[in-house]
């Protein structure tokens, strides 16, 4: 059953999109993601100052944002993923999350403007999302923040980049704390009975996903790579604690399950966070819809028992 409290919300979203055209480009889509996020933005919190800088990868230079609370000393530091289906979004359109999330913690984020599909195939994000967690690590006195406090999460496609990190640095010296995956992919399967259930959204519909698919990864073999689905890795022992959060309405929703029983069954620690009534991309709505905004807190206190947890042991 859909929250009602999420109409006014979809009508808005689905008027605002009604402009593009039938021929439009990614490109296109991108414009137009970018200015209805601006128009539909959030107040920006007063305690939260944002930056931006570029890291040094294989292929170009990344831009980053910093969304750092005022307060002094070392942070602890969330390096985010944005979603947009590995194809659109930026740190600009997700800043109400950002922000948030440095606001409820007296943290820093980090997130990250990664290289987009179709241009830019797989693996090309993950490799820049995983630069730019070793670079936040080795410039971490720099960036003000604490080196043994650092976390990796994201939503949507953002959430399948976070989670392929956070299986990348198993056993490096790059050291994770949690990863918070919000309405993640974890598989090209596609088969979910959630799938059914929620083919037609609202937000993400299940016509439309397969040629996602396709841009992301476009070599039929690297959709069984655990960097571009995590829920093939062999073995997920040893990744940091997760908070899983998925919605009832999502076709993504059991993709979650599988992969917070697939931690469980690794031995990690998982928080499951059910979305009773909402939808994939609810976070959108957290200006409409008081499920969404307390999923959020859940979310950010979550993570704030990580952060105090510091460099203690991963349980």
């Amino acid at each position: 059953m859909l929250d009602p409290e999420l109409k006014p919300f979809l009508e808005i979203w689905s008027q605002s999109w009604k402009v593009l055209p039938e021929n439009a480009s990614p490109v296109d889509r991108r414009l137009l993601f970018e200015h209805i996020a601006d128009q539909m933005r959030l107040p920006a919190p007063q305690d939260v100052s944002s930056e931006v800088r570029f890291v040094a990868t294989e292929k170009r230079n990344v831009l980053v944002r910093i969304d750092r609370h005022r307060s002094a000393g070392a942070q602890p530091c969330l390096i985010y993923m944005h979603g947009g289906g590995w194809a659109q979004g930026s740190p600009a359109t997700h800043a109400d999350i950002t922000m948030r999330i440095a606001a409820s913690n007296r943290q820093t984020v980090v997130s990250i403007d990664y290289a987009l599909a179709p241009e830019h195939p797989f693996p090309q994000a993950v490799h820049e999302c995983r630069d730019t967690v070793t670079w936040v690590h080795e410039n971490a006195d720099a960036l003000g923040v604490d080196a043994q406090r650092i976390a990796v999460g994201g939503d949507s496609a953002g959430a399948n980049l976070a989670a392929a990190i956070a299986i990348d640095l198993i056993g490096s010296p790059y050291r994770l704390i949690a990863q918070l995956l919000i309405y993640p992919p974890v598989d090209f399967a596609m088969d979910r009975p959630s799938y059914s259930e929620n083919a037609d959204g609202p937000l993400l519909k299940v016509a439309g996903m397969s040629a996602g698919h396709a841009a992301y990864c476009p070599n039929a073999e690297d959709r069984v790579n655990p960097l571009a689905a995590p829920l093939m890795a062999a073995s997920h022992k040893g990744l940091p604690p997760a908070f899983i959060a998925v919605a009832e309405n999502d076709p993504l929703r059991d993709d979650g399950h599988a992969y917070a029983d697939k931690l469980r069954a690794a031995g990690v620690a998982v928080e499951l966070d059910a979305g009773h009534g909402l939808i994939h991309g609810y976070l959108r709505a957290m200006a409409y819809c008081e499920a969404s905004r307390e999923s959020f807190r859940r979310m950010c206190q979550w993570l704030a028992g990580r952060n105090q947890a510091g460099s203690g042991p991963l349980t």
